[in-house]
């Protein structure tokens, strides 16, 4: 079984003298940036190449150039890969040195610069191949070429007046979103941090405080494993940066229990995929995505993860309400208990969990930067575990840096290699025309633009980490979606006749003939098409003049929160569905029909963006948010149930097509009215469906298996 799995894994298992060398490199990425978090006695270039540069070598040393097994153990294949890291560590380094000197000389490069240069990219081409794929290789080498060369070859919107290569070089090196810029200064503090501080949370015990902490809250009730599953796999999310890594930790103990009660193999191995998938949307870290997305935008990160907390809510409540309906319709029991209550779990390994998620969250609010507070997190959960039966001493906690290192080794090299990817195409505008032919695509169809880019995200999920997705995506896409969200206040201004009267000068440079019309107010759906159909350079400045600015920085929020959303479908979206596969390898479950589950059970990914979209649910109004959270939470769960065909009692396709159009009823934006006729609609159907009266008629056929 051993030797299996080893030859399946892409990575070496070191031994010997190598093992020594990956733990002590492991140790010193660890404590090297811990270090620097609290003292930073270098610069943010140097630190991110520090950064670059340690994880490089540490990726050659554990990803082999040919992972086949016995080419793994060779001697010259282990030579080559040693010598890939180090020039890929010499020539960062020397990037690093010779920064001011290429300054002195008018930003010009000698023979050496040029070398290192095109050596470090390289090797970051190639490492990233190792540990991604070809997916962002390819992207690499097309970008380079394209600015370098080829763009200027070419005729239409993306043609591009070629820079010399020198420029390139220059740019990809020191420019602000290049290789060791913005993102390679996101991962080298926010992320890398953020994994250390999960390391010392699982080394410390608290996956196992999260599995009893489930078990005692919701193993009694109806679906109790499935409902622990999806519990633990949210509560994992604050520790994991990984839905796969995820699954593989919470499914070894939720599947199984899942399945002894009498749920099938694949609904077993979807439930978990599709909760820790839902991990990284979870505050108060969501993966590497909410340090990304406050990068991005400049929207603090104490303002992401508090309005990111209600729709994260709601997607477990989704899931959970699949779990609820497939037990009832396959009249499953509750589980028995194990004796353990919630004092016990909290008694038994809490501390090491509620204490230093509790100090974090602290220090975010009162304002203290998320490396400090990760740094002082790191501290506290060491503190903490000696109130709990796993006190944390000195090989603990050499093991949970050496942990991780280890973990940080994929994203770190990926992240910085996109550097490269977003350098390219903040540098040829190739972002802003991405986005104006969405715009084009959609004609004003905020929906129609929202598919447009699910689809785009599904694709590059196909060979990009969820983050990578992310970051190309919304680099992409994110100005128009915004653009588009923050019409609906135009529309409404233009609708209701309010509309400044500098705002309908605009008008007279594309839509002359709709001026006399402003004055008064008109249909929204009038409104809507005459917005949309303005051109760029009419909508923004149009924008500028209309939206207040917390509207747009609410626009803002929600396209990068649309997009960052979508962006996780790749875990649980056949043909890819890597938590999906994950899980089915536990359940022991054909793989694709996982994903199939997995797809059906993540619905929320799909809705919830919606919801974005359309309401305020991200305004940071509660009133409004706690509204949309409400009306959502009865919609979803009627969703699910047309989709299971069951809500207390299974039920017919007749009457799954009523509580379908209930619960899209819920979820209709900006009309009270409807919502609140879905609501009673939903409750009604409960309530009949639960008494087993005159719907019995109605029942043309049972409810489907996932």
């Amino acid at each position: 079984m051993t030797d299996e799995i080893e030859t399946e894994s892409p990575t070496r298992d070191p031994k010997g003298l190598l093992a020594h060398m990956v733990t002590g490199l492991c140790l010193v990425l660890s404590v090297g940036h811990l270090y620097l978090a609290l003292f930073p006695v270098i610069s943010e270039f140097e630190r991110n190449v520090f950064h670059f540069a340690g994880f490089a070598l540490l990726a050659a040393l554990l990803y082999p150039v040919l992972p086949r097994a016995g080419l793994k153990k060779s001697r010259t294949a282990l030579a080559f890969d040693i010598a890939l890291g180090v020039i890929a560590v010499s020539g960062a380094t020397w990037m690093a040195l010779a920064e001011n000197a290429i300054y002195d000389r008018g930003v010009r490069l000698s023979t050496l610069d040029y070398v290192a240069a095109i050596a470090t990219i390289l090797a970051g081409i190639e490492l990233t191949r190792r540990v991604s794929g070809m997916v962002i290789p390819v992207l690499i080498v097309l970008s380079l070429t394209y600015v370098g060369w080829w763009g200027s070859l070419i005729d239409g919107v993306f043609s591009f007046r070629g820079l010399s290569w020198e420029t390139v070089l220059f740019r990809s090196m020191y420019g602000d979103d290049a290789m060791f810029g913005t993102i390679a200064r996101i991962s080298s503090t926010y992320v890398f941090l953020f994994i250390i501080f999960g390391a010392f949370l699982i080394r410390s015990g608290a996956g196992e405080f999260v599995i009893d902490l489930a078990r005692a809250i919701a193993g009694k009730l109806v679906g109790g494993p499935g409902l622990v599953a999806v519990i633990a796999s949210g509560l994992t999310g604050t520790i994991s940066g990984s839905a796969i890594a995820n699954t593989a930790s919470t499914g070894v103990i939720t599947i199984p229990l899942m399945k002894r009660a009498g749920f099938p193999s694949k609904f077993a191995g979807g439930v978990e995929a599709a909760s820790s998938t839902g991990g990284q949307l979870m505050p108060p870290i969501m993966g590497a995505g909410a340090f990304v997305m406050a990068s991005f935008t400049q929207i603090s990160y104490e303002t992401i993860v508090a309005v990111a907390a209600l729709p994260a809510l709601l997607y477990f409540l989704t899931v959970a309400f699949f779990v609820r309906i497939e037990a009832k319709r396959q009249n499953l029991k509750p589980m028995e208990s194990d004796g353990t209550t919630l004092w016990m779990a909290v008694k038994r390994g809490g501390a090491s969990f509620i204490i230093p998620i509790a100090v974090l969250i602290f220090l975010l609010v009162s304002g203290f930067t998320p490396t400090y507070a990760a740094v002082i997190g790191i501290g506290a959960v060491i503190v903490s575990s000696w109130l709990t039966q796993n006190p944390m001493g000195p090989r603990a906690i050499f093991e949970a840096l050496v942990m991780g290192a280890r973990n940080m080794v994929m994203t770190a090299v990926l992240l910085c290699a996109v550097g490269l990817v977003v350098n390219v195409i903040t540098t040829a505008g190739i972002g802003n025309t991405f986005s104006l032919m969405i715009a084009n695509w959609a004609n004003g169809n905020l929906l129609l633009a929202i598919f447009l880019i699910a689809i785009a995200s599904l694709v590059l999920g196909m060979g990009l980490p969820v983050t990578a997705a992310y970051i190309v995506l919304a680099t992409l896409s994110a100005p128009a979606l915004a653009g588009m969200i923050a019409d609906r206040v135009v529309v409404d201004a233009v609708a209701s006749g309010t509309l400044p009267m500098g705002a309908q000068a605009l008008f007279m440079l594309s839509a002359p003939e709709a001026v006399p019309l402003l004055a008064e107010p008109m249909a929204v759906t009038d409104a809507r098409a005459l917005v949309g159909g303005l051109p760029l350079e009419v909508a923004a400045p149009l924008r500028d003049m209309v939206v207040p600015p917390e509207a747009a920085l609410a626009a803002l929020l929600s396209a990068h929160m649309i997009i960052f959303w979508l962006s996780q479908d790749s875990n649980v979206t056949p043909p890819v569905a890597l938590a999906a596969f994950t899980a089915a390898t536990i359940a022991k479950s054909p793989p694709m029909a996982t994903g199939v589950a997995s797809w059906k059970l993540a619905k929320g990914l799909y809705i919830v963006p919606v919801l974005f979209a359309y309401t305020d649910f991200l305004s940071g109004n509660w009133g409004d948010a706690l509204t949309v959270f409400a009306f959502g939470v009865v919609g979803t769960y009627a969703l699910a149930g047309a989709l299971q065909g069951c809500m207390e009692r299974p039920i017919g396709l007749i009457l799954r097509v009523f509580v379908a159009i209930a619960g899209l009823a819920c979820l209709w934006p900006d009309a009270l009215i409807i919502n609140v006729m879905g609501v009673a609609l939903v409750a009604t159907l409960v309530v009949l469906n639960a008494r087993g009266v005159p719907l019995a008629s109605l029942r043309t056929a049972s409810g489907g298996d996932i």
